[in-house]
């Protein structure tokens, strides 16, 4: 283990003597029910990014909201490093996931609370948490130093977690103040603490709702087994079809344009995955992918068809005896670079359609998707990254992928001209979008130091 240095240290020493200060601070951020995806919470969003942006203010920067079509961005920046300095675009989202099932959470997920040095919130670390220490490092270099030793411009979204829509519409027109020589995304993860790492690229996606149509109305199964065709065995039956027993996508032209990585690439890489863990810790078998890759091949590198969810029917207490007129599903594709979403969405679609039985009516919805991102591991900010790592964990960074998406990055990085890399320190067990999420207060701590760092090695 190598010693920290003294910068990284005073950034560290900033939280610890601030701790208490910046925390409340946190709560009253994370206390905001800023839940893009449901138009009923619309104007907490709003309210949300409003009182970001006036906190952007107070910790130095100049900032201002940029409507969209859908949620604000917060903008904000610092440019007096001077002309002969880089300018460094830091990347966040303030919208959080839906909180259901309530009954299911130990703590009201709007209300946070520290237990076990956890921060309980839904975004605790998807992505406020992670957020805000970004703004925590300013404000520490902005106080120890009077000034950044970079331009900076910064980039919080609240739409991210329903695909960045009217975000990446706004993006054309405000490329100009976009313009960066380097993007660094705080918006990722590390396997475990004891294996900090930087992230060099994730999948795309792209989302589809397949709506199934039997009869005009439901049918009494009695009168009508037999004769009417069930909508739902008819869509389980066009679901099944395209996965064969490998697990491989049996989609025509879903692996075209697939690009596997150069051996030199496979080497940067940390590809150790403890299966017995991974089943103790989330109850789940790894045979999920496709059998001839090892499981962060598969999660990493490979595109997948799941289904998320299928509803239809009488599913409540006792029995209500109908064939369905209507069943519904949800399918979201991971994708790898040099895959359009749309054009894979439209492949999906087009292959639903097609193997339908005679007799159904089948609509498919393509929703809006984003493409994968892949840099590379000697690039500048992806060594500074593992630098400020390395020294403020005390422990050599690794270089990683990701199986999630950050639908806007791509387009954001191609907007701004600017080279990638993603940091962050939500582990798997954070339980992310779902009940209880939470973040680690000491890892808080050492995501301030580490964004701090970075910025300072790319001066």
């Amino acid at each position: 283990m190598s010693s920290t240095s003294e910068s990284a240290s005073s950034l560290l020493r900033f939280f610890d003597e601030k701790r208490d200060s910046i925390l409340d601070d946190l709560f009253t951020f994370l206390r905001f029910p800023s839940i893009s995806t449901d138009p009923v919470y619309r104007s907490e969003v709003a309210a949300c990014a409003d009182w970001v942006c006036k906190y952007c203010r107070q910790s130095g920067l100049t900032a201002e909201l940029w409507p969209t079509a859908v949620h604000p961005v917060v903008y904000a920046e610092w440019l007096d490093a001077g002309p002969d300095k880089p300018t460094v675009l830091l990347y966040g989202h303030y919208d959080v996931q839906p909180v259901d099932p309530l009954d299911l959470w130990d703590s009201p997920p709007f209300e946070p609370v520290i237990r076990a040095g956890q921060i309980y919130a839904r975004g605790a670390v998807d992505n406020k948490g992670q957020c805000f220490y970004v703004i925590q490092a300013l404000r520490a270099l902005l106080e120890r130093d009077g000034k950044l030793p970079v331009n900076v411009k910064l980039f919080l979204e609240g739409e991210e977690e329903t695909g960045s829509k009217g975000v990446s519409e706004i993006l054309d027109e405000r490329s100009k103040q976009l313009k960066a020589d380097y993007l660094l995304v705080v918006d990722s993860g590390i396997e475990r603490l004891e294996r900090p790492s930087v992230t060099i690229g994730y999948r795309g996606l792209t989302q589809l709702t397949v709506r199934v149509m039997g009869s005009n109305t439901d049918l009494h199964s009695g009168i009508h087994g037999g004769i009417a065709i069930n909508p739902i065995h008819a869509l389980v039956q066009m679901l099944s079809s395209a996965r064969d027993a490998s697990g491989t996508i049996t989609i025509p032209g879903f692996y075209d344009g697939v690009v596997e990585l150069t051996e030199e690439e496979r080497s940067k890489i940390d590809f150790d995955f403890d299966e017995a863990d991974y089943s103790t810790t989330f109850g789940a078998s790894t045979a999920g992918g496709e059998q001839r890759y090892r499981p962060l091949e598969s999660a990493w590198l490979r595109p997948t068809f799941e289904i998320n969810g299928i509803s239809g029917g009488y599913t409540g207490d006792g029995f209500k005896t109908v064939i369905p007129a209507v069943a519904t599903a949800k399918i979201s594709c991971r994708l790898v670079p040099e895959q359009d979403p749309e054009i894979i969405g439209k492949s999906v679609a087009d292959f639903l359609q097609s193997v339908a039985p005679e007799g159904i009516e089948v609509h498919v919805d393509v929703g809006h998707g984003g493409k994968a991102l892949r840099t590379t591991p000697n690039g500048k900010i992806v060594q500074a990254s593992a630098n400020a790592i390395t020294d403020v964990c005390g422990i050599p960074c690794l270089y990683i992928l990701t199986g999630g998406t950050i639908p806007i990055t791509a387009s954001l990085a191609e907007a701004a001209g600017a080279e990638v890399a993603l940091i962050g320190y939500a582990l798997p067990t954070d339980r992310l979008h779902a009940p209880n999420e939470h973040f680690g207060v000491d890892r808080f701590r050492l995501g301030l130091a580490t964004v701090g760092r970075i910025l300072e090695l790319l001066a």
